[in-house]
């Protein structure tokens, strides 16, 4: 089993999945040694977004691993070559709240893992906006928003996978009881 599915919380899903790009089998060391290392980069690495935190595992027997809260990326800053924009690959570094910076190369679709992480961290803002807003903040931007709008936005965001089930039931709660 992977990585990621192995150390998913509670309620925790996959949004997005990256893998490093098929072009890592045309690198110099993939070469000399007959592909076994472009196959072992490909399969030992994983990039995920999940409702919740940005996951990152690379490497086998020496293993670096970076899991971030989406509350907590501050960026994701994409390098991208013109053969990297030709077929679709890149570098990325993951830039947190505090500095910290982490670089990692060849992925595949870097621009989708980018989109993908600011349209979880825009839901999961979205979801608890509530339990974190002032009460009169609250209370004022809940005046505010159309129900129905509200409704039908926690509805979408449970159709592309960005809440569970669970949420959505909590948020349609909370708007039902404000009618």
């Amino acid at each position: 089993m992977s990585y990621v599915l192995d150390n998913l919380l509670k309620n925790e899903r996959v949004v997005y999945e990256a893998r490093v790009h098929w072009s890592v089998y045309l690198s110099w060391k993939s070469l000399l040694t007959l592909f076994i290392w472009g196959w072992i980069q490909r399969t030992a690495s994983e990039f995920a977004v999940t409702n919740r935190r940005v996951m990152i595992k690379v490497g086998i027997v020496q293993r670096r691993t970076l899991e971030l809260n989406l509350g907590k990326v501050e960026s994701i800053e994409v390098e991208q070559s013109i053969w990297g924009r030709l077929f679709s690959f890149g570098d990325i570094e993951v830039i947190g709240t505090g500095g910290t910076r982490e670089l990692f190369q060849r992925i595949g679709d870097p621009i989708g893992f980018r989109k993908a992480v600011a349209e979880a961290a825009e839901a999961h803002h979205d979801v608890h906006a509530d339990s974190h807003a002032a009460p009169g903040a609250a209370a004022a931007s809940l005046a505010a928003a159309d129900p129905q709008e509200r409704l039908a936005k926690a509805q979408e965001m449970l159709d592309k996978g960005l809440i569970s089930p669970e949420e959505f039931a909590q948020v349609r709660q909370r708007i039902l009881a404000e009618m």
